[in-house]
């Protein structure tokens, strides 16, 4: 177990939804496990005037809702012990500066300090600035470490003014830019499956390979964050971010060890060597849709447009883009990727289609190995084998390993990523040249979207994937992998 220094987490936003649900809960259970340091101490920053016994009670109401007051008493009074809240309103000018009055109390509060901005996109520089104005950021006698929450930008120009505007006052290690996907054990099952199994590492090129797919698709519609997301749109709200960091994990190169810098290292060298989308070819490459009315677990729903209440947007609901890695590996392999609302199951998933035997036998299917993420965390590989009898047939057989078992410990992504931030590891956040690269791929797509106001595909809610998205295969045996069933569970 990795010792962790004494230290002091900052929440802003603390009174916001992912502090509430995910933030103070995730806190609770690393000290419920013991994995907190033992003197740490967590000041919660926010606009309101809160006396600190009314927010400890607000605690004690987040962890009764999430735990269902289902928790051991001592730890309990240890954790609220443990919290501290401070009011930060917008309209006075000193607030910084008595934050760091308050910070600045080594006999309550640690002296390294790690900063979580759980505020809006657009308050990330502004925060960097005053907390640096006031010397917060300083390094000089203990370390500050600052976490900044997806999105990164909205495009390369909007991500590269951000990364210049704090990195005034900060260095690339102490830029905590998180992306909760990858602190899902199963999205790290990746790395582990891959390269603790030398099995798998020569069959892992273009020699075996036919293709990959990276799915997320989700029953849900986009509920109440219309605006959002038609600002935002499905290539910018789940493949810039999510989709492409799985797509790293499963085609990156052995790192030397372990290590954050190493495994970063060969995300950024993968992430850099994808070929841009040609957009003379953009329709052989890229299908976007939206949903319509339909029914979902037979319960009518809404089209899109009609939650939206704009009947001219082209904004995508489904987005599908095919992608190729120009180094030796992965020379030929087209890397499919998909992300969807409303479609008929929620899935999300690496699926990697093995090229045929030269043996061509009556009925032979196809070899898949599938890692599901969620909604079960499950690893599949699919074989051909005999058919007992007289006649020489083959069958698909299912090699089925959940990842998860009766016993294993659950842990929720933030409460990863937490720990993560107090040990100093990196490895689990996004470096800069990984945010640059996969903005330098989509933003070309995403203009030529948002430029492009013609009529848009529409898929009924519920369906399984639209037929036309299959224009960016590259063969007509090429299909969507869909979920995988296990028992009469589906995956």
């Amino acid at each position: 177990m990795t010792k962790i220094d004494d230290c002091t987490l900052v929440l802003f936003g603390a009174s916001g939804n992912l502090s509430r649900i995910k933030l103070i809960p995730g806190l609770f259970r690393l000290d419920s496990l013991g994995r907190l340091p033992e003197k740490i101490k967590i000041l919660s920053v926010g606009r309101s005037d809160v006396k600190e016994s009314a927010w400890r009670d607000d605690i004690k109401s987040m962890l009764d809702i999430k735990f269902k007051k289902n928790y051991d008493a001592k730890v309990f009074d240890r954790f609220i012990a443990r919290n501290f809240y401070h009011a930060n309103p917008p309209d006075d000018e000193n607030a910084f500066k008595r934050l760091s009055e308050r910070l600045s109390d080594a006999s309550t509060f640690p002296q390294n300090l790690a900063f979580f901005l759980s505020v809006r996109p657009s308050d990330f520089a502004s925060i960097v600035d005053l907390l640096a104005g006031v010397g917060l950021t300083d390094e000089s006698k203990a370390w500050r470490r600052v976490v900044i929450e997806k999105p990164f930008g909205t495009n390369l120009e909007t991500a590269q003014a951000l990364q210049k505007s704090i990195t005034k006052h900060l260095k690339e290690t102490q830029i905590y830019r998180i992306d909760h996907y990858l602190g899902k054990s199963a999205l790290q099952n990746i790395l582990l499956t891959r390269f603790a199994n030398h099995i798998f590492d020569p069959l892992w090129t273009h020699e075996h390979i036919d293709h990959i797919q990276i799915t997320n698709n989700e029953t849900l519609g986009v509920g109440e964050r219309t605006k959002f997301y038609d600002a935002t749109g499905a290539l910018r709200d789940m493949i810039q971010s999510h989709l492409m960091q799985m797509l790293a994990l499963t085609t990156m190169e052995i790192p030397v060890t372990l290590s954050p810098e190493h495994i970063r290292a060969e995300k950024i060298k993968v992430l850099e060597s994808i070929t841009p989308i040609p957009l003379d070819e953009l329709r052989k490459h890229t299908f976007k849709a939206q949903y319509g009315r339909g029914k979902v677990n037979g319960e009518e729903v809404k089209g899109y447009l009609e939650e939206l209440e704009n009947p001219a947007s082209v904004v995508e609901t489904y987005a599908a883009l095919k992608f190729y890695i120009n180094t030796p590996r992965w020379k030929g392999v087209p890397i499919f990727v998909r992300t969807a609302k409303r479609l008929h199951a929620s899935d999300t998933a690496i699926a990697i289609k093995f090229k045929k035997s030269p043996l061509s036998l009556p009925d032979q299917a196809d070899n898949w190995l599938v890692i599901s993420i969620q909604p079960k965390e499950f690893t599949r590989f699919e074989i051909q084998t005999k058919i007992p009898g007289l006649d020489t047939k083959v069958r698909t057989v299912a090699m089925d390993a959940p990842n998860r078992i009766t016993g294993d410990e659950s842990v929720d992504a933030y409460e990863s990523l937490l720990l993560n931030l107090m040990q100093g590891d990196q490895s689990l956040y996004l470096h800069i040249n990984e945010v640059e690269a996969s903005w330098r791929l989509l933003d070309p797509v995403i203009k030529a979207w948002n430029e492009d106001k013609s009529p848009v595909f529409t898929y009924p809610a519920g369906s399984a994937d639209p037929a036309e998205s299959k224009i960016i295969f590259d063969k007509p045996e090429q299909f969507w992998r869909q979920s995988i069933e296990i028992g009469e569970n589906k995956l």
